[in-house]
């Protein structure tokens, strides 16, 4: 078990280098969304992950899945298949951007999400000019909201 403790940002602008950023090709699908139970296909690594309640603070468990278990259960999906990049900028202090750029049906979204250590360090954390507005308690920007649009 773990506890993720994240703030979320829409963008301002997009850094001009993010083609050349390490980067991951991301698709989710959400069996169901109150707990989040969500199956992931990141590169060639699977996963199940439950997330508890909360927004910027929450618990979540990962599970790892092999690629006949996410595809069985991909069909059993509510919803869209969350398809994006998701590229890697990292920062002082052992931080990193988690940089989202979405695919089908939210072409053209970006996302910026930064997970902390703990609730007082993101409460505190000062973004980036290029970040623009605050959405960690916005629900409309949560994956498994996306996924019913």
């Amino acid at each position: 078990m773990g506890k993720e403790i994240e703030r979320k940002w829409l963008l301002r602008s997009i850094p001009e280098d993010l083609e050349s950023r390490p980067h991951h090709i991301i698709e989710q699908g959400y069996l169901n969304t109150s707990p989040v139970v969500r199956i992931r296909r990141q590169d060639d690594t699977y996963i199940l992950t439950y997330k508890g309640g909360g927004l910027m603070e929450r618990v979540e468990y990962n599970l790892p899945l092999d690629k006949d278990s996410y595809e069985h259960l991909k069909k059993k999906v509510d919803g869209v298949i969350v398809m994006k990049t998701r590229y890697i900028i990292p920062l002082e202090n052992g931080l990193k951007i988690e940089l989202d750029h979405f695919r089908n049906p939210h072409e053209g979204l970006y996302l910026a999400e930064i997970e902390f250590p703990s609730v007082e360090e993101a409460e505190a954390y000062i973004p980036p000019d290029w970040f623009g507005k605050d959405v960690t308690y916005d629900v409309r920007y949560h994956n498994s909201v996306m996924s019913q649009q």
